[in-house]
């Protein structure tokens, strides 16, 4: 496991904590809907950490084109239909672009400031000039308004149980996943990054915000900065 991420319950577990099992039962939610509205149909799309394809395959059925990316041969095992490459996301260098590049999963707020760096430089290195990155932030009350739980209308409650500060502007997280015949628990680190911090990684790499696609502003469709390849 990496230093300060765990996981437990039926299956396996990536180094980061996440349990292959439980991923493969989470339902899409509305992702695939909101990466529609920001890329054209039929376009291509790195997807960057898809684990298990669950969001993977409604793009796919949308009729986009999917090259799925992630760390995971166990995780990569559960795609269908898709291109898929074993990569840590951080040394990819597919040597091509595409229309789309996605990086959801709050993965921009990974603890390690050295990954993210080469997280936004993956996304740029893949973008075309006239492409879109598109990033998945964490809410304003994400380490907040803790505990708190959701019950999910497919049957299963996921539990935010703890944020806590661990030193250097890190945060210990610790999830609960319950479901009526199994739970797991993922414990990670994350790196809260305001709106403004957020918006000066994208320029150190390279990016600049295009828009924020949803309301709560956690959605963002970024571009490449005039100038960058």
């Amino acid at each position: 496991m990496r230093a300060g991420h765990q996981g437990t319950g039926p299956g396996a577990i990536t180094p980061d904590g996440c349990a292959v099992e439980l991923y493969a039962r989470l339902p899409a939610g509305p992702e695939p809907d909101i990466i529609a509205s920001a890329v054209p149909a039929g376009a291509s799309v790195l997807e960057l950490g898809s684990g298990v394809g669950r969001m993977t395959h409604p793009l796919l059925a949308r009729g986009y084109r999917v090259t799925a990316v992630d760390e995971s041969p166990e995780m990569l095992e559960r795609v269908r239909g898709a291109r898929t490459v074993l990569s840590p996301i951080e040394d990819l260098d597919l040597g091509e672009t595409f229309d789309a590049v996605l990086l959801a999963s709050f993965l921009v707020h990974t603890g390690d400031t050295r990954v993210r760096r080469g997280l936004l430089r993956t996304c740029l290195r893949h973008v075309a000039p006239d492409g879109c990155v598109l990033i998945q932030r964490e809410g304003e009350d994400y380490h907040t308004k803790v505990p708190r739980e959701r019950v999910d209308p497919s049957g299963f409650t996921v539990r935010i149980v703890a944020s806590d500060p661990v030193g250097d502007g890190l945060r210990s997280v610790r999830a609960e996943y319950e479901f009526p015949d199994a739970t797991w628990t993922q414990t990670f680190r994350a790196r809260p990054l305001t709106e403004e911090q957020f918006e000066e990684a994208l320029a150190e790499a390279g990016l600049t915000v295009d828009r924020y696609l949803t309301d709560d502003r956690t959605w963002v469709r970024a571009v490449p900065l005039r100038g960058e390849p």
